[in-house]
């Protein structure tokens, strides 16, 4: 009797949702909300463009998963960090020393959020959680802040959220500003030595920031 067909397992099913979302984040990245395929997406993810629809049903839920894939993992892997358990000094440098090796290594996080941007953040409101998680992370730098300014080690009056910004936007523009920046200053800012001396510069500037 001839075989019947084998269903596809659940690991299957996960590594090619995995596949899809992947491929979705690169496309969206390169080509913007507009610009992006979806069967160049399932072309890239090297599986039926049927499946992407039945995962994701879709190019919005797509890029939607896509967006709440790069915000979840940064606000898991901060909230890992266990922030308050460290000295104030302590605590800000390794919030800054992550975002800043975060951006690097999840350049698709910089990518998108250029693109939602462009967007004017109209798909990202529709990820209700999101705001909720970014609030526990502005409590937790303004928690620091209060015990490093009683301690005697931070200035007083520091706004965690324009903290915050500043962390990210000296940890990202270089990567999203590369090739121009690169260009104009006659300077390799993709270059390994380049990069380690720009963690320590911006290490730097934020605790010199932050200090009496």
């Amino acid at each position: 009797m001839p075989a019947r067909p084998t269903r596809p397992t659940k690991r299957d099913a996960a590594a090619t949702k995995e596949k899809i979302l992947r491929a979705g984040l690169i496309e969206f990245g390169t080509r913007g909300f507009g610009g992006a395929r979806t069967e160049t997406i399932a072309k890239r993810a090297k599986c039926n463009i049927r499946m992407l629809y039945h995962y994701f049903e879709s190019k919005e839920g797509l890029y939607l998963a896509c967006l709440e894939r790069v915000y979840t993992e940064i606000r898991t892997s901060e909230r890992e960090l266990d922030l308050l358990d460290c000295s104030p000094v302590e605590g800000i440098t390794k919030l800054v020393e992550f975002t800043f090796d975060h951006m690097l290594s999840h350049q698709d996080f910089v990518r998108i959020v250029v693109v939602e941007n462009m967007q004017r953040s109209r798909f990202l409101k529709k990820l209700a959680p999101l705001p909720s998680a970014a609030s526990d992370l502005v409590a937790t730098i303004r928690e620091i802040l209060d015990r490093g300014s009683r301690e005697g080690r931070f200035r007083t009056g520091i706004d965690a959220v324009q903290l915050y910004v500043s962390i990210l936007s000296l940890s990202y523009l270089h990567l999203s500003n590369r090739y121009t920046l690169s260009f104009t200053y006659e300077t390799d800012l993709a270059a390994r030595e380049w990069i380690v001396q720009r963690r320590v510069h911006v290490t730097e500037m934020v605790l010199s920031y932050l200090s009496v």
